[in-house]
């Protein structure tokens, strides 16, 4: 489903976060989201090595 967004998809999603969180707290949601993700991606690699 996310495959379809395209850029501008993606810019109106943005423009639209912009609007509703204002910069500040879209820099915050940004950084909270990319940790996430990262432990995310790292405990997926652990499960993958251990065999589950």
């Amino acid at each position: 489903m996310l495959a379809n967004i395209g850029v501008p998809g993606l810019i109106l999603v943005v423009i639209i976060a912009l609007i509703i969180f204002g910069p500040s707290k879209l820099s915050e949601i940004g950084k909270a989201f990319g940790i996430t993700l990262k432990e995310f991606k790292n405990a997926s690699s652990i499960m993958m090595k251990e065999g589950f």
